[in-house]
């Protein structure tokens, strides 16, 4: 599970987020929303530790995060990050980028389970072809893939349905309810597209200008006041 305290957040001389409070816990899907530029991916970056929070405490898996931990660390303490725009190395392989899950996996581990090929049956099919040559909605789900390749405890997905296919956000979403309901990991999902969010979460935490304004459960959530909430 993941437990932030009063974390903050600087670009320089800016502050992003101010005193960000709030937990995601495991067998359930956390939604973090709101407008665009109000700090949700820099959220992300600092669970992921891809940029360094400025203050607040951080609590992976019952693990104390020290505020200068780096993505790698991160990553052994079991955080997956599936950052906005996928990042998959273009000129490897769909096997190769898979593989490249194993870093944080002990040897004995260095296989792509069947699973992610179950969740995901086009990358068995493209196993060989390079990852700059897929579409959009194969990137995604390669991204997404490789995450769970390192068989992370805490999942962060950030806008995984831009620019996607309606069918692969079908997809995306049944593998999103399938990995919650396997109990075993916590899901923090940045998302733009409400109907998509509000479907999957069990918990939706929003943000205005770097601040939480909302930090609710599902049955404690009005739909239509939240939909006010992160509207543009």
């Amino acid at each position: 599970m993941l437990d932030i305290k009063n974390l903050t957040l600087h670009y320089g001389h800016s502050k992003i987020l101010n005193d960000v409070s709030f937990s995601a816990e495991t067998g359930a899907v956390t939604c973090l929303m709101g407008t665009n530029g109000v700090g949700k991916t820099s959220l992300l970056k600092a669970v992921s530790g891809t940029h360094p929070r400025s203050g607040g405490s951080l609590r992976v898996n019952d693990t104390d995060v020290p505020l200068n931990a780096k993505a790698h660390a991160l990553a052994k303490l079991g955080v997956g990050y599936v950052p906005q725009g996928r990042d998959v190395f273009p000129l490897l392989t769909v096997q190769e980028n898979l593989e490249t899950g194993f870093a944080c996996l002990s040897k004995a581990e260095h296989r792509v389970r069947d699973e992610i090929f179950e969740l995901f049956p086009v990358l068995k099919e493209m196993q060989g072809r390079r990852g700059g040559d897929l579409s959009g909605g194969q990137q995604q789900q390669l991204a997404i893939g490789r995450a769970l390749v390192a068989k992370p405890k805490l999942l962060l997905l950030d806008e995984p349905t831009e620019g996607i296919q309606p069918n692969i956000i079908q997809q995306i979403g049944r593998v999103i309810s399938y990995l919650r309901d396997q109990g075993d990991i916590a899901i923090l999902l940045v998302e733009q597209y409400f109907d998509f969010a509000f479907d999957l979460g069990d918990h939706f935490v929003t943000l205005t200008r770097g601040t939480v304004t909302h930090n609710e459960p599902r049955g404690r959530t009005d739909r239509e006041s939240l939909l006010s909430k992160v509207s543009v």
